[in-house]
């Protein structure tokens, strides 16, 4: 009887084992992002892409929501696994992030006011005026110029009530956040033209998980190639973009 038990009990050990070891694996990356980049319950478009992405590889996405630049720190430090859409180049900052080098976006980076102002000189423009940031968004670290009164604050909350308090004329942020937030709120706020840079946005990992790289990448690709992608893109994107492109 004792044998049996000791059979049975070692039957229960090795089920729980290899039922542990089939689990997926959850891997956690920090998000800025909103509707329909990202919602709280993951059904946004980098949610669904990256998502698709991790299920092909047997793990599962689960999503935060932290301030830009401490979520950089967090995933730098490991305590998150990753950041979900950043620029390239970020890996020279926070030498413990690896970045999966197939994008997953591209982001329009762009200015909002409480009345028209032409931003034709690009960058050089914003010099005549104060400027909201938010903390942590490096492409407007990196490339407001030198001089410029600027104002930084730690998330859009902050930066949307800078704008409406005339703290600042002018405030940075991303094309699809910023409309959100606008829309949401009806806010008396408008898009600032020409938009202010384009760029490709990546997933970093932390560098434990450096091994994930390559494959993450050829599947980020694979989901190009098969049309998966695009699909999503055409019905969370697409509709949106053709909605709005009267403010190209």
């Amino acid at each position: 009887m004792r044998h049996r038990h000791a059979v049975i009990m070692s039957v229960l050990m090795l089920l729980a084992v290899v039922t542990a070891h089939a689990a997926p694996r959850v891997l956690v990356l920090n998000t800025t992002g909103l509707p329909p980049i990202n919602t709280p319950d993951q059904r946004g478009f980098l949610d669904l892409v990256v998502g698709e992405a991790l299920s092909r590889m047997g793990m599962r996405l689960r999503t935060v929501r932290l301030p830009a630049e401490r979520g950089l720190m967090n995933a730098n430090a490991g305590i998150e696994d990753g950041e979900m859409s950043r620029i390239a180049g970020l890996e020279r900052l926070y030498p413990n992030l690896v970045r999966v080098p197939e994008k997953v976006f591209d982001w329009d980076f762009v200015a909002f006011a409480r009345r028209p102002i032409r931003l034709d000189r690009g960058w050089a423009s914003l010099k005549s005026y104060s400027v909201g940031i938010i903390t942590g968004w490096k492409i407007y670290e990196i490339n407001v110029p030198p001089g410029t009164w600027v104002v930084k604050v730690r998330g859009p909350d902050q930066l949307f009530r800078l704008l409406q308090r005339g703290r600042v004329d002018i405030i940075l942020y991303e094309k699809w956040n910023g409309r959100y937030r606008i829309q949401r709120a009806r806010r008396s706020v408008i898009m600032l033209h020409p938009r202010l840079a384009r760029r490709a946005m990546f997933i970093y990992l932390h560098k434990r998980h450096r091994a994930l790289v390559p494959r993450l990448a050829a599947v980020l690709r694979e989901m190009k190639r098969d049309g998966t992608y695009q699909r999503l893109y055409r019905r969370l994107i697409g509709t949106v973009q053709h909605e709005n492109k009267r403010d190209e």
